[in-house]
């Protein structure tokens, strides 16, 4: 299906190279801000996040067995790409449009089926000094079904009255890896409270068994459906202001939402361990 975009970007950013010693700037300073807003996170909102631990290379708990996937580092699995129509919108009138579709969209789903689960991110510009906050959220990508994703560009925009609508209802459930702290910067940022969101690491530590462990959307997508979540430096540390985002920028924006999604419906079918036998054991017990 060919992308289809509200807005479509005028000019392409030029190529943005990093060094190794910016690299881990980065990402020590991502790791200390996710760490501040975990900790914020747990002394004030309860929402539906994992301890904060340490990140290790994740590995497939004993007690999962899901064929083909494998536990094996060597296998190069195929890309994970959204192959449905991103719809890119980057004005306040824009971003207005868009949410009451997507509104309108999540309410023939929710008396269709009873639910309404949104894949849900965000990004913002990286910083490469200590000591300086980092960009407000630039970009929030929401994703709920095979066909559309919504990238919309809310450093220009803002957060018009339905989007903020979207996120403070609590009957939409908005998923994702790390989606706590995204509901806690959204908050800082924007002063809108994200309500009713639900970790996927949390919830995969729940359905899968084994010892707890910090997964993250890379690894889950890997672990759960045979596919590699691409996350080139270029991109992801690139600049997310950008008066318009490349093609590059709103495939990689809509793959995080739509897998975050993708990975929820996988979840979601998988049994809690313990309650299958539980279950049996109360039949089995009924039928002497």
């Amino acid at each position: 299906m060919e992308l289809n975009y509200v807005s479509v970007a005028s000019e392409w950013e030029e190529d943005e190279t990093f060094t190794e010693q910016e690299l881990e700037i980065v990402e020590a300073l991502e790791a200390e801000y996710e760490f501040s807003l975990t900790n914020r996170t747990q002394s004030s909102t309860p929402l539906h996040t994992p301890e904060n631990r340490p990140k290790t290379r994740r590995q497939l708990p004993a007690s999962f067995s899901l064929s083909p996937c494998q536990a094996n580092s060597r296998i190069k699995y195929p890309a994970m790409r959204f192959g449905g129509q991103i719809l890119y919108s980057r004005t306040s009138v824009e971003v207005e449009k868009a949410a009451m579709e997507l509104l309108q969209v999540l309410e023939t789903q929710k008396r269709e089926t009873g639910q309404v689960v949104i894949g849900f991110d965000i990004e913002w510009k990286p910083t490469f000094k200590r000591g300086v906050s980092a960009g407000k959220v630039a970009v929030m990508q929401i994703c709920g079904d095979i066909n559309h994703c919504y990238v919309m560009h809310i450093i220009h925009s803002g957060i018009p009255p339905s989007l903020q609508f979207l996120l403070e209802d609590s009957a939409i459930l908005k998923v994702g890896v790390g989606i706590g702290n995204d509901a806690v910067k959204i908050d800082n940022d924007y002063n809108v409270s994200v309500k009713d969101v639900e970790d996927l690491s949390y919830l995969a530590n729940q359905k899968l068994g084994g010892d707890s462990q910090r997964y993250s959307l890379a690894s889950l997508t890997e672990m759960l459906i045979c596919k590699e979540l691409e996350k080139p430096n270029k991109i992801r540390l690139g600049n997310w202001e950008a008066e318009f985002l490349s093609k590059d920028k709103l495939q990689y924006a809509a793959t995080d939402a739509f897998t975050s999604w993708h990975l929820y419906q996988v979840l979601k079918s998988f049994p809690y361990p313990g309650r299958d036998a539980a279950e049996r054991t109360s039949q089995e017990v009924e039928g002497v």
